[in-house]
């Protein structure tokens, strides 16, 4: 036999072995995990457009500003002797915060003590030496005039022995101490000692255009708008989120400032953990007016270019498709559509990155829809 063929015998059966084995299994691209297998469409969440009515608002930045400040000063001159407080605590009206050496002050209010005791005993004196023309009445009138005097000297110097100990104001927080043990205040001056500042409530000021005053008085008068009965006002905070407390308008300006053309208006808001401090910048979120048969959209689903604002629609068939509209105004954190939106569109609210070609086709689910919890793996 020939070497060559005998060789090739086993190589044959082989072959015949390995396609018997796999003659049950299907091609891989039946399966559909092969590489030609067709990805899924993308998930993106939407919102069908309608209509209904809202409260347009206005978004305006101002500045925080303490409820009440007091300025805690020195009455008296003299050496401070000790702090009574820690920097940056919470006090209460009449807590005392500082000690003023008041060695001076006892030994002068126990002189006006006695004082009073003599000019007292003077009149005591003379009252049966006065019926008896022993003392004439001028004499005895004096001796009265200066009992008066010494109850005055002796309530001042009672007086400047109480301020020796400064007391707290009001109640509130308070800063640091602009003197320390030893220094010698009050010497010509009421030296400034700390300042305390009440913040539950707390002020947040701002401003409001004139113009935009005007023109949303016109709105209303012409029945295109409505007035707002709420009162109600909220605070966006620098990182975008919404304080937890909602505020009310304390205070309107009833003129326009004529060097900036606007009006000076006041919020008033809890702050019971103390979370909101005088200084920081906010942006003020109130009501403006009520308006009927809107559309209103999340402001996330307003996208900007070239040509101007536009949304991502997605049609029957799944395909996504950007429609031109514009904005008037705001509902909170959404926009209000004046064109471009009819009703029962659905548009992109998250996803948006998955459909940024024109014509892509996305599967659809309600916006804020939680997601389907995973099944575990059963065991075979």
């Amino acid at each position: 036999m020939n070497i060559r063929a005998e060789r090739s015998i086993p190589t044959l059966l082989l072959f015949v072995l390995l396609a018997g084995c796999g003659g049950d299994n299907k091609p891989a691209a039946a399966t559909g995990g092969g590489p030609g297998a067709a990805m899924p469409p993308p998930e993106v969440e939407v919102i069908t457009v309608s209509t209904g009515n809202a409260t347009l608002t206005q978004d305006l930045p101002g500045r925080l500003q303490a409820y009440r400040t007091a300025q805690v000063r020195a009455r008296v001159e003299g050496v401070i002797e000790k702090r009574l407080f820690q920097e940056g605590s919470d006090v209460k009206s009449g807590e005392p915060l500082f000690k003023i050496d008041a060695r001076t002050y006892k030994a002068a209010a126990e002189s006006a003590k006695a004082e009073l005791a003599i000019a007292r005993q003077t009149v005591e004196r003379y009252k049966p030496l006065l019926e008896v023309k022993a003392v004439s009445q001028q004499e005895f009138d004096l001796a009265n005039a200066k009992t008066k005097q010494a109850e005055a000297a002796l309530i001042r110097a009672e007086e400047d022995l109480e301020n020796a100990s400064v007391p707290a104001a009001i109640s509130g927080r308070i800063g640091r101490a602009q003197v320390t043990e030893g220094a010698f205040v009050g010497k010509g001056e009421a030296t400034l000692l700390a300042t305390i500042e009440q913040l539950d409530p707390i002020y947040a000021n701002f401003t409001q255009s004139g113009a935009d005053l005007l023109r949303l008085r016109q709105a209303v008068k012409a029945g295109k708008l409505k007035q707002t009965a709420s009162a109600r006002v909220e605070l966006v905070l620098e990182d975008g989120g919404v304080y937890p407390h909602a505020g009310k308008i304390f205070f309107t300006d009833m003129a326009v400032d004529p060097g900036t053309g606007a009006v000076s208006l006041r919020a008033e808001f809890p702050n019971p953990q103390r979370e909101l401090l005088p200084g920081m910048f906010v942006r003020i979120r109130f009501p403006e007016a009520d308006a009927e048969n809107v559309i209103r959209i999340p402001q996330r689903a307003v996208q900007g270019g070239a040509q101007g604002q536009f949304v991502m629609v997605v049609g029957a068939d799944g395909k996504v498709t950007p429609q031109p509209v514009k904005t008037s105004a705001m509902a909170g954190a959404d926009f209000i559509i004046a064109e471009g939106l009819k009703g029962g569109e659905q548009i992109i609210v998250n996803g948006l990155q998955k459909a940024a070609r024109p014509g892509t086709v996305v599967k659809a689910v309600p916006f804020g829809q939680p997601a389907p919890a995973s099944t575990p793996a059963t065991k075979p």
